[in-house]
Protein backbone atom coordinates (compact mmCIF):
# COMPACT_ATOMS: atom_id res chain seq x y z
CA UNK A 1 0.00 0.00 0.00
CA UNK A 2 1.48 3.36 -1.02
CA UNK A 3 1.93 5.99 1.65
CA UNK A 4 -0.26 9.06 1.81
CA UNK A 5 1.06 12.40 0.59
CA UNK A 6 2.02 14.53 3.59
CA UNK A 7 1.13 18.22 3.73
CA UNK A 8 2.07 20.86 6.29
CA UNK A 9 -0.35 23.79 6.51
CA UNK A 10 0.90 26.92 8.31
CA UNK A 11 -2.07 29.31 8.57
CA UNK A 12 -3.03 31.44 11.57
CA UNK A 13 -6.72 32.02 10.70
CA UNK A 14 -8.49 29.19 12.48
CA UNK A 15 -11.44 28.93 10.08
CA UNK A 16 -9.20 28.79 7.02
CA UNK A 17 -6.77 26.35 8.65
CA UNK A 18 -9.56 24.01 9.76
CA UNK A 19 -11.19 24.19 6.34
CA UNK A 20 -7.92 23.39 4.56
CA UNK A 21 -7.20 20.45 6.85
CA UNK A 22 -10.68 19.02 6.20
CA UNK A 23 -10.34 19.66 2.47
CA UNK A 24 -7.04 17.83 2.02
CA UNK A 25 -7.90 14.99 4.41
CA UNK A 26 -11.03 14.48 2.29
CA UNK A 27 -8.77 14.27 -0.79
CA UNK A 28 -6.68 11.56 0.86
CA UNK A 29 -3.71 13.53 2.19
CA UNK A 30 -2.04 13.20 5.59
CA UNK A 31 -2.12 16.71 7.03
CA UNK A 32 -0.28 18.48 9.84
CA UNK A 33 -1.25 22.07 10.66
CA UNK A 34 -0.25 24.95 12.89
CA UNK A 35 -1.14 28.62 13.27
CA UNK A 36 2.19 29.83 14.65
CA UNK A 37 5.17 30.85 12.55
CA UNK A 38 7.86 29.53 14.90
CA UNK A 39 6.12 26.18 15.27
CA UNK A 40 5.59 26.05 11.50
CA UNK A 41 9.29 26.63 10.88
CA UNK A 42 10.26 23.92 13.38
CA UNK A 43 7.87 21.42 11.81
CA UNK A 44 8.99 22.31 8.29
CA UNK A 45 12.65 21.77 9.14
CA UNK A 46 12.20 18.65 11.24
CA UNK A 47 9.45 16.85 9.34
CA UNK A 48 9.34 15.26 5.92
CA UNK A 49 6.53 16.85 3.95
CA UNK A 50 5.69 16.47 0.29
CA UNK A 51 4.42 20.05 0.20
CA UNK A 52 4.08 23.03 2.53
CA UNK A 53 1.16 25.47 2.30
CA UNK A 54 2.50 28.60 3.95
CA UNK A 55 0.58 31.73 4.87
CA UNK A 56 2.56 34.98 4.64
CA UNK A 57 1.09 36.85 7.61
CA UNK A 58 1.87 34.75 10.69
CA UNK A 59 2.57 35.42 14.36
CA UNK A 60 6.13 34.76 15.50
CA UNK A 61 7.85 34.49 12.12
CA UNK A 62 6.29 35.57 8.84
CA UNK A 63 5.93 33.27 5.86
CA UNK A 64 8.64 34.99 3.83
CA UNK A 65 11.23 34.34 6.54
CA UNK A 66 10.07 30.74 6.94
CA UNK A 67 10.36 30.20 3.19
CA UNK A 68 13.90 31.61 3.18
CA UNK A 69 14.94 29.38 6.11
CA UNK A 70 13.50 26.29 4.41
CA UNK A 71 15.33 27.11 1.18
CA UNK A 72 18.62 27.49 3.05
CA UNK A 73 18.19 23.89 4.13
CA UNK A 74 16.39 22.31 1.17
CA UNK A 75 16.23 23.62 -2.40
CA UNK A 76 13.74 20.95 -3.52
CA UNK A 77 10.97 21.25 -0.90
CA UNK A 78 7.72 22.21 -2.69
CA UNK A 79 6.23 25.37 -1.16
CA UNK A 80 3.05 27.28 -2.04
CA UNK A 81 2.48 30.65 -0.40
CA UNK A 82 -1.02 31.64 0.71
CA UNK A 83 -1.30 35.38 0.75
CA UNK A 84 -3.81 38.18 1.00
CA UNK A 85 -1.00 40.33 -0.40
CA UNK A 86 -1.30 39.95 -4.15
CA UNK A 87 0.63 43.10 -5.06
CA UNK A 88 3.63 42.75 -7.33
CA UNK A 89 6.25 43.40 -4.65
CA UNK A 90 4.88 40.73 -2.32
CA UNK A 91 4.49 38.14 -5.06
CA UNK A 92 7.99 38.84 -6.36
CA UNK A 93 9.45 38.64 -2.85
CA UNK A 94 7.80 35.29 -2.14
CA UNK A 95 8.85 33.67 -5.40
CA UNK A 96 12.32 35.18 -5.21
CA UNK A 97 12.77 33.50 -1.83
CA UNK A 98 12.14 30.15 -3.51
CA UNK A 99 8.40 29.40 -3.31
CA UNK A 100 7.17 27.26 -6.20
CA UNK A 101 3.94 29.21 -6.54
CA UNK A 102 1.53 31.48 -4.70
CA UNK A 103 -2.25 31.54 -4.25
CA UNK A 104 -3.94 34.84 -3.41
CA UNK A 105 -6.80 34.98 -0.91
CA UNK A 106 -9.70 34.62 -1.29
CA UNK A 107 -9.20 31.50 -3.39
CA UNK A 108 -11.33 28.78 -4.92
CA UNK A 109 -10.81 25.56 -2.98
CA UNK A 110 -11.17 23.57 -6.21
CA UNK A 111 -8.42 25.61 -7.85
CA UNK A 112 -6.23 25.36 -4.75
CA UNK A 113 -6.45 21.56 -4.87
CA UNK A 114 -5.48 21.64 -8.55
CA UNK A 115 -2.54 23.93 -7.80
CA UNK A 116 -1.33 21.64 -5.02
CA UNK A 117 -1.67 18.59 -7.26
CA UNK A 118 0.27 20.37 -10.00
CA UNK A 119 3.19 21.38 -7.77
CA UNK A 120 3.30 17.86 -6.34
CA UNK A 121 3.38 16.41 -9.84
CA UNK A 122 7.14 16.81 -10.08
CA UNK A 123 8.23 17.18 -13.66
CA UNK A 124 9.88 14.04 -14.96
CA UNK A 125 11.55 15.80 -17.87
CA UNK A 126 14.72 16.44 -15.84
CA UNK A 127 15.64 12.75 -15.88
CA UNK A 128 15.47 12.72 -19.68
CA UNK A 129 17.33 15.91 -20.43
CA UNK A 130 20.77 17.42 -20.24
CA UNK A 131 22.48 17.33 -16.88
CA UNK A 132 25.01 19.94 -17.97
CA UNK A 133 24.13 23.16 -19.81
CA UNK A 134 26.60 25.64 -21.28
CA UNK A 135 25.63 29.10 -22.47
CA UNK A 136 28.31 31.03 -24.29
CA UNK A 137 31.80 30.98 -22.81
CA UNK A 138 30.95 32.01 -19.25
CA UNK A 139 27.88 30.10 -18.10
CA UNK A 140 28.02 26.47 -16.96
CA UNK A 141 25.14 24.78 -15.15
CA UNK A 142 25.15 21.50 -13.22
CA UNK A 143 21.50 20.46 -13.38
CA UNK A 144 21.82 17.46 -11.07
CA UNK A 145 23.48 19.37 -8.25
CA UNK A 146 21.41 22.55 -8.75
CA UNK A 147 24.36 24.87 -9.10
CA UNK A 148 26.36 26.74 -11.71
CA UNK A 149 28.36 29.82 -12.44
CA UNK A 150 28.25 32.88 -14.66
CA UNK A 151 31.80 34.10 -15.07
CA UNK A 152 33.26 34.20 -11.56
CA UNK A 153 29.86 34.33 -9.82
CA UNK A 154 28.64 31.07 -8.26
CA UNK A 155 24.91 30.44 -7.92
CA UNK A 156 22.56 27.83 -6.51
CA UNK A 157 19.18 27.02 -8.06
CA UNK A 158 15.90 25.54 -6.90
CA UNK A 159 14.72 22.38 -8.60
CA UNK A 160 11.95 24.33 -10.33
CA UNK A 161 14.41 26.89 -11.72
CA UNK A 162 16.59 24.14 -13.13
CA UNK A 163 13.65 22.24 -14.62
CA UNK A 164 12.59 25.46 -16.34
CA UNK A 165 16.06 25.89 -17.85
CA UNK A 166 16.19 22.26 -18.91
CA UNK A 167 12.85 22.47 -20.67
CA UNK A 168 13.83 25.65 -22.49
CA UNK A 169 17.16 24.06 -23.42
CA UNK A 170 15.41 21.00 -24.86
CA UNK A 171 13.25 23.31 -26.98
CA UNK A 172 15.92 25.86 -27.81
CA UNK A 173 14.91 25.91 -31.48
CA UNK A 174 11.73 27.85 -30.71
CA UNK A 175 10.09 30.22 -28.23
CA UNK A 176 8.04 28.52 -25.50
CA UNK A 177 4.83 30.13 -24.28
CA UNK A 178 3.95 30.78 -20.64
CA UNK A 179 1.00 28.37 -20.90
CA UNK A 180 3.26 25.59 -22.18
CA UNK A 181 5.74 26.18 -19.35
CA UNK A 182 2.94 26.09 -16.77
CA UNK A 183 1.76 22.79 -18.25
CA UNK A 184 5.10 21.06 -18.86
CA UNK A 185 7.26 22.40 -16.02
CA UNK A 186 4.74 23.25 -13.28
CA UNK A 187 2.38 20.41 -14.18
CA UNK A 188 -0.82 22.43 -14.47
CA UNK A 189 -3.63 21.04 -16.55
CA UNK A 190 -4.12 22.59 -19.97
CA UNK A 191 -6.74 25.31 -20.25
CA UNK A 192 -6.77 25.85 -16.48
CA UNK A 193 -7.68 29.51 -16.39
CA UNK A 194 -4.86 30.69 -14.12
CA UNK A 195 -3.85 34.21 -13.35
CA UNK A 196 -0.27 33.83 -12.13
CA UNK A 197 3.02 35.61 -12.65
CA UNK A 198 4.99 32.58 -11.54
CA UNK A 199 6.68 32.02 -14.90
CA UNK A 200 7.66 35.65 -15.42
CA UNK A 201 9.11 35.98 -11.94
CA UNK A 202 11.09 32.76 -12.26
CA UNK A 203 12.45 34.01 -15.58
CA UNK A 204 13.54 37.26 -13.89
CA UNK A 205 15.25 35.28 -11.11
CA UNK A 206 17.10 33.13 -13.63
CA UNK A 207 18.28 36.14 -15.60
CA UNK A 208 19.90 37.55 -12.47
CA UNK A 209 21.85 34.29 -12.17
CA UNK A 210 22.82 33.38 -15.74
CA UNK A 211 23.03 36.69 -17.57
CA UNK A 212 26.12 38.94 -17.47
CA UNK A 213 23.63 41.83 -17.52
CA UNK A 214 20.08 40.87 -16.51
CA UNK A 215 18.68 44.10 -17.95
CA UNK A 216 19.96 43.12 -21.41
CA UNK A 217 19.55 39.33 -21.61
CA UNK A 218 21.70 37.46 -24.14
CA UNK A 219 20.62 33.90 -23.39
CA UNK A 220 17.15 33.89 -21.84
CA UNK A 221 15.25 36.20 -24.15
CA UNK A 222 11.64 37.28 -24.54
CA UNK A 223 10.08 36.70 -27.96
CA UNK A 224 7.30 39.25 -28.19
CA UNK A 225 3.89 37.61 -28.40
CA UNK A 226 5.34 34.09 -28.31
CA UNK A 227 7.05 33.47 -24.97
CA UNK A 228 10.63 32.80 -23.90
CA UNK A 229 13.58 31.24 -25.68
CA UNK A 230 16.96 30.01 -24.47
CA UNK A 231 19.73 30.87 -26.94
CA UNK A 232 22.44 28.25 -26.63
CA UNK A 233 24.73 29.18 -29.53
Amino acid sequence: MSRKIRLLIVEDEVAIRTGLVDLFVFHGYEVAATGDGRDGLQQALSGHYDLILLDVMLPGINGFDICARIRDRDREQPIILLTAKSGDEDVIQGLSLGADDYVAKPFSVAQLVLRVQAVLRRSRIATELQNQIRLGDQVELDCQNLCGHCGESEHTFTRREMELLQYLHANADRPVSRDELLTRVWGYAKNLDLETRTVDIHIAKLRRKIEPDASQPRFLVTVRGAGYRLLVD
